[in-house]
């Protein structure tokens, strides 16, 4: 398991500095930031992705089902003394949230989606009519797609490839390593969530308007865990269909409702 796992303080800051440095760069070619705007993140986690525009001066809010992640984006948001509202919760089941958001942001969340269409469809419902969704996540085959980086094997945490293995054999191999019941189920539940880009874009093709999509092969988060500089993927691979989810580390869309 990489460090980073387990640190979450080391999680919450690194994911802040990317979204400091690109994402608000990235999302204001689309909207214009500024204080007040009110922002969701549907699935916050920890909280680091909101932290840079709770510092520009938005309203943030952060919701996510797990307890034990909402009560960390609690504590080092008031570590810091900034403002951030967190709700642990199912997103749908507050609807009277819904139409208040000017922007919603979605990181490595649809990943993790039985139901995508289903959510994708209701997620609008929280934008204002002018408002813009973000939403990233890494193409199902790329080398780390299966999320086996969670592993408590320092091998099979860097060991690329091995989720696109057949199931029986794939969880066969997490037990050889002895990995406990809650990593094998976690790893199981993304494998049968997969999101290929094309089964993302078949789910937005009714209700949305895609207003950019940028294909990463070097995954902007990169440069803070690893020292990579990103890079896009060029665009004439990134037209090959299926052949390229094998070398997206990250997909970055701006959506819009029809």
């Amino acid at each position: 398991m990489q460090s980073r796992q387990t640190n979450r303080e080391q999680y919450f800051q690194e994911l802040s500095v990317t979204s400091r440095d690109y994402f608000l760069p990235y999302i204001s070619r689309f909207f214009d930031l500024k204080p007040g705007l009110r922002i969701l993140e549907i699935g916050c986690g920890d909280g680091g992705n909101l932290l840079p525009f709770s510092e520009l001066g938005c309203y943030v809010l952060g919701v996510d089902m797990s307890e034990v992640r909402i009560n960390d984006a609690r504590r080092f948001f008031s570590e810091r003394k900034t403002s951030g509202n967190f709700i642990c919760s199912d997103i749908f089941k507050l609807t009277h949230l819904q139409n208040s958001f000017d922007i919603i942001l979605c990181h490595d969340v649809i990943e993790h989606i039985y139901e995508k269409s289903l959510f994708l469809k209701h997620i609008k419902l929280y934008l204002k009519d002018n408002g813009i969704i973000f939403i990233s996540f890494p193409a199902w085959q790329m080398p780390f797609g299966g999320h086996q980086q969670i592993c408590k094997s320092q091998i099979l945490s860097h060991l690329p490839f091995i989720h696109l293995l057949p199931t029986n054999i794939y969880l066969k191999l997490l037990k050889v390593f002895k990995e406990d019941e809650h990593c094998i189920n976690e790893l199981k539940s993304i494998k049968e969530t997969k999101c290929p880009i094309e089964l993302f874009e078949k789910n937005i093709r009714e209700g949305y308007k895609i207003l950019d999509r940028t294909l990463y092969f070097i995954n902007p988060h990169y440069k803070v865990k690893f020292g990579l500089k990103p890079r896009v993927l060029p665009n004439f691979i990134g037209r090959i269909k299926y052949f390229r989810n094998f070398l997206i580390t990250s997909t970055f869309y701006i959506l819009k409702k029809e």
